[in-house]
């Protein structure tokens, strides 16, 4: 749902339902006791099995919270590069990415993202620019939701290829 205030940038509601799966009967007696596992669902939308990092006992089979904030970033990114190329006549035939997000945890356990770097490889139309594709990166944290709203960097390291058409 958006609000919107005169003279004031719109707002949008979003939600989801995330409940804890991990109970294995003894609820969180010990420490031990239970799993890390939850589901996430939004309204008309396949569920989402998610588990811990594995290096804090999580399923490795399931999404942790550092996979969907990783892709999250990335998607945002991709989706806003595509705009952005449409926009400009930029044709855009295919585009890969594979971010790496480094983080830390201190000796008390608590943790946080330090970075992340996205590593786009960009198909391009026969006779597109590949400098004027790159440029691009650089207005989507302009734009991008999830990017704007995080405090750590967020690097690009793109490569490109020319498509025949």
């Amino acid at each position: 749902m958006a609000h919107k205030q005169p003279g004031s940038p719109a707002t949008h509601d979003y939600t989801a339902r995330v409940e804890w799966t991990g109970n294995t009967g003894r609820g969180t007696a010990s420490y031990t006791a239970y799993q890390r596992s939850w589901d996430i669902t939004t309204p008309g939308k396949p569920v989402i099995h998610c588990s811990n990092d594995p290096l804090l006992g999580g399923d490795p089979l399931l999404h942790n919270p550092e996979d969907l904030l990783l892709s999250t970033v990335s998607a945002c990114h991709m989706l806003w590069y595509l705009h952005l190329a449409s926009s400009r006549r930029i044709v855009v035939q295919g585009y890969t990415d594979k971010p790496v997000g480094v983080g830390e945890v201190q000796s008390d356990g608590a943790g946080r993202f330090l970075s992340a770097t996205l590593h786009p490889h960009i198909h391009l139309s026969a006779g597109v620019d590949p400098e004027q594709a790159d440029a691009i990166h650089g207005l989507v944290h302009q734009y991008c939701f999830i990017a704007r709203s995080l405090n750590f960097p967020v690097n690009i390291d793109a490569s490109y290829e020319t498509t025949p058409d």
